[in-house]
């Protein structure tokens, strides 16, 4: 074959020219990246629970995070909050703010109030309490078992951080370890708690008095902001009846077994067994992911048949 016939053809027109480098021009634009779509801005209306005007807050990931922004729109610490309730100003352990805010939530945040040293004697191996925490260093009560020791003390209430116990400040412990501490307690002797109760609203009119009110905007959406201790925050559905049931089930063996409970971590147990074939795969995944606990193989055996139950649903 002629060399010259491997030649490249020059162009002979500048129209032609033109064309060809519209093609390349053309060809540059389809390779430019998309645009990144727009981030979604969520913001949530926030009070005080003893009465405020209304804030918001928003770019927040973690518990902490939350408490310090609250913190930032009403010009306290942050260490004043005892914990948030959702949509309800009141003390009510249902609504407890945990690792999930619908998107449409309104945030009440209990600060600190007045202090009080209450002397137990403690008759019983079982004192009544169920203990849980805000995920920020405070323990406090959730729920008091009619006709047991505390119940007879009027002034240990639902909703009262335990600051201490015998004298030992217990800030920054988990509510697992706060709950094992008081069951380590010797029965037929008198032990005192440290407890600070949330601020008490005597004056309600600031909250009826400030425009976008807590009653207004109950939430109803179908999805939820998850709270992270690590990584961003993610927007997620809100889970089915059949995985909330599962989930408090989960919650129920935590109390019978463990002496707790934790719907944060009866969640993180129900995930970590959705997609594991056998309760081998499950002990595994919970070793893995929750390993501290050191779960009997019975509990673990019942949370299995739970998740079971709930595949089968």
């Amino acid at each position: 074959m002629p060399l010259g016939l491997r030649r490249k053809k020059k162009f002979n027109t500048k129209e032609t020219s033109r064309l060809v480098e519209g093609e390349h021009t053309d060809a540059a634009v389809r390779s430019l990246p998309s645009p990144p779509a727009p981030t979604r801005r969520l913001a949530f209306h926030t009070q005080l629970a003893h009465g405020s005007a209304t804030g918001r807050v928003e770019n927040f990931s973690s518990i902490q995070e939350l408490y310090a922004k609250i913190a930032g729109v009403f010009e306290i610490p942050p260490s004043e909050i005892l914990y948030c309730t959702l949509n309800t100003p009141k003390v009510d352990m249902g609504k407890l703010l945990g690792a999930q805010i619908g998107l449409e939530d309104f945030i009440f945040a209990h600060i600190k109030g007045i202090k009080k040293e209450v002397n137990v004697y403690k008759s019983e191996d079982s004192l009544g309490l169920t203990i849980t925490d805000n995920g920020a260093g405070y323990a406090f009560i959730k729920r008091i078992k009619d006709g047991s020791i505390i119940d007879s003390v009027k002034t240990i209430c639902v909703g009262d951080h335990i600051e201490a116990i015998n004298g030992e400040n217990i800030v920054g412990w988990r509510h697992f370890d706060v709950a094992k501490k008081l069951k380590e307690l010797k029965k037929e002797e008198l032990f005192t708690l440290t407890l600070i109760e949330p601020k008490k609203a005597f004056d309600m009119e600031p909250r009826s008095k400030a425009g976008k009110s807590s009653t207004g905007k109950i939430g109803t959406g179908r999805e939820t902001l998850r709270l992270r201790s690590k990584g961003p925050a993610t927007v997620e559905e809100v889970p089915s009846e059949t995985k909330e049931k599962a989930i408090g089930k989960v919650d129920d063996l935590l109390e019978l077994y463990m002496g707790i409970r934790d719907v944060d971590l009866a969640t993180t147990m129900f995930e970590a067994g959705k997609d594991k074939n056998n309760p081998d795969e499950f002990a595994v995944a919970l070793d893995e992911t929750l390993g501290d606990f050191a779960f009997p193989d019975e509990f673990v055996f019942d949370v299995w048949g739970v998740i079971g139950d709930a595949k089968q649903e």
